[in-house]
Parts: C-alpha cells; structure tokens; sequence
C-alpha cells in the first residue's frame, strides 16, 4: 500500500526541488520562477499575519490586513451620540477571524476586471454554455461616460490610486468572483457584521478613536475637508490619512462601502438580548434595492462616518442612467460607493461561495439575459516566463 504524503510535506518537497532547480539553472532564471494562482492557494495563509496578493502578469498588488476573531456589541447603545435607530438594538456578534484589504479597491485593481468586456467584444465571442453559467464571472458593459466621466476626472479621475467607484453591488459581487478566480484564493464583500467589528477595531465608542468627532479629519475624508480645486466635495487618492489600530485606511469616508446585506431598518431587533454567530446576522439580499454600505463618503456628515452607521442604496443613486432597463453593474449617480474586500481564514465550500458572489434578485437576473453581457469562465493564469 502506498504512503499517502500530506499536502503540507508534498509542499516542502515542492519548494526544495524548485531551489534546487534554481540553483542548477543559476541566478538569473530564479526571477522566472513564479507560483501558478492555484499553486499559491495551497500555501496556508499564517492566521494573524498580513499577506500581499500579488495579481498575475501585473503592476498590480494589494495588502490584506489580519482581522482577530472576537465578540462585540453591534450597534449603538441607547445614549451613545449620534445613535439612531437603525442602529438599534445594540446586540453582541461573535466573529471569526478573517482578512481585510487595508484600503478600498483602487481603480489600479478594478480596471484590470473591467477590461475583460471589451477584450471579448473584440473577438468572435463564444457564449457561456448554460450548464456553466454558474461557474461564469459577468463582466461590467462600458459605464456611462457622458455623464460619469466628467464628474469623475473632476475629482481625480480613474488613475490607480483612487477608490474605483460607482459600481452596483452586484459587480463588486462579480469582481470578487473573478478575483478569487485569478488568484486562487476566496475573496468576497464583508457581512455589516464583519465591517462594524472590523471599523470599531475592539472599541465601543461611536469611532475607533472616541465618541467625539474632532479627530475625524486625521483619518477620514468627509464634507468638512474633501473640497477640490473647484470647491466641490470630491473623493481622494488612498492611504493619505492616518489607519484605524487594525491597519485599515479609510474605513470612514473617501467611499462608503458595500456589504452583501440587504438593508432592512429594523433588521436588528430580531437580535436583542442575544449572541449571535455573524454568519446569521446577514440579511441575504431578496430584492435590487435596498443594500447595505457602511462608511460614509467623501460627502457624508461626521455622523454618518462612525462605525455604526448604517445607508441604504436606493434607486435615485442611478437615476441619470438613460438605459432601459437600467444598468445592473453600474450606479450612475454613486459616485461616493467602492468597496473593499475580504478573505476569511476558514474557506467555505464551493457552494457557499457562490451564495457571495452571484446575482440573487429577480431584477439583476432578468436584466442579465440581455445579448449584451459577457461572461467567461475563469482560469489562473499560466506561469510567467
């Protein structure tokens, strides 16, 4: 009978014969040695450590921060300034542990995603079979750029590193899709629940740093300092102010953030009095609007910057868009919405995962049978020579 080798020790082996290759090939060729995605899955991300993911044939990386597992209280306490009642009953989660990118999905990440629609609109495009839909990542049609260009390049533009934004929930949806695709590794949005407990970094004040606003402006973008040139609010490059004690830049203001819940006001006084696994706090979405962001924008008051607020999307945040039926990938009028994405640090099953990244709402998945959409199934990338 044959020794079954662990995959731990098979990857030992793996790494001892790729630097003994290296040495025999010399210096030179060990730069051209370089992980397939799936080969970089294997490799066990160290719990509590940040990583760096590197996407494959790019310029382009991004961090992820460690967030520790714990339980918190969820909301606002009666009393606390600026509560409401939205955020009310305050009530404890237990969370597990997970990564966070520590800032917002620049449009350097973004663009790369986007990209793929025109790239096969530019050949014979094969249609995804039916029986593969679900394993296809849709990408966005072309946005809107009558109108969203200008007001864009207003206050920056789409250089790489400003918050993408404008998107709809369910292209950020996507975008985690394909990325998890790409790099072999599970991304997905954050639950409320994990982003509030992720902002409050072990606090209970209304920010991380206290219960008065005053020290916002050191670490967010919001109406009081985000003026342009111009005169006019406008969103800003990342990581220019101070992080949150876990690590996380702009998780108040620059761009308010999606979440995968649907919005309910009243979604929390189904809680009161109880310790709830985060897993059952989502309010899974049923209906196009509305959805959770959290963070406040570049245009939000300092109240609506703390770490309980809550918003919900709405159909006016895409009401200059001309299309009929209106777009399912973009919000024409979301300028302040981005997002950022997380990686927990027990996978799910593949069933699971599709639950966070597909269309979930009768709305978006009539929209999608249009002929204009394109879809891929998506395969890691070869090794780079």
């Amino acid at each position: 009978m044959s020794r079954r080798i662990s995959p731990l020790r098979n990857q030992k082996l793996l790494k001892k014969f790729t630097l003994a290759l290296a040495a025999s090939l010399g210096a030179a060729a060990l730069s051209t040695l370089v992980w397939t995605p799936a080969a970089r899955a294997e490799e066990s991300v160290e719990p509590g450590k940040p990583y760096v993911e590197k996407l494959q044939g790019t310029d382009v990386d991004f961090k992820m921060v460690p967030i520790p597992g714990g339980t918190f209280s969820m909301g606002s306490p009666s009393g606390q300034p600026g509560a409401k009642k939205e955020e009310q009953p305050a009530h404890d989660v237990k969370v597990d542990p997970f990564f966070m990118e520590e800032h917002e999905v620049t449009w350097g990440e973004y663009n790369l995603f986007l990209h793929n629609y025109n790239r096969l609109s530019g050949k014979a495009y094969v249609p995804v079979p039916p029986d593969k839909m679900a394993d296809a990542v849709t990408y966005p049609t072309p946005m809107y750029d009558v109108e969203a260009g200008p007001a864009l390049d207003r206050m920056g533009g789409r250089t790489a590193k400003f918050p993408a934004v404008i998107m709809s929930q369910f292209a950020a949806r996507q975008y985690t899709k394909w990325l998890s695709m790409k790099t072999g590794r599970f991304y997905r949005l954050p639950s409320e629940a994990e982003w509030e407990y992720a902002a409050r970094a072990n606090t209970k004040t209304a920010y991380f740093f206290g219960d008065s606003p005053a020290q916002l402006g050191d670490y967010a973008w919001y109406n009081k300092n985000s003026q342009e040139s111009d005169g006019d609010t406008g969103y800003h490059p990342i990581m220019q102010k101070k992080p949150s004690p876990w690590g996380l830049f702009d998780i108040y203001g620059n761009v308010a953030e999606w979440c995968v819940d649907q919005y309910a006001a009243n979604w929390y006084q189904g809680f009161a009095g109880k310790t709830t696994e985060w897993q059952d706090t989502i309010n899974w979405p049923k209906t196009q609007y509305p959805r959770a962001l959290r963070g406040g924008g570049y245009d939000s008051d300092a109240v609506d910057c703390r770490s309980a607020s809550r918003l919900g999307s709405n159909r006016l945040m895409n009401n200059t868009d001309p299309q009929l039926p209106k777009s399912e990938h973009w919000l024409s009028d979301g300028f302040f919405i981005g997002f950022r994405v997380v990686s927990p640090v027990k996978q799910p099953s593949e069933a699971e995962k599709e639950k966070w990244w597909s269309a979930d709402d009768p709305t978006t998945l009539k929209t999608l049978e249009r002929d204009r959409e394109r879809r891929e199934i998506v395969k890691p990338g070869p090794v780079e020579k």
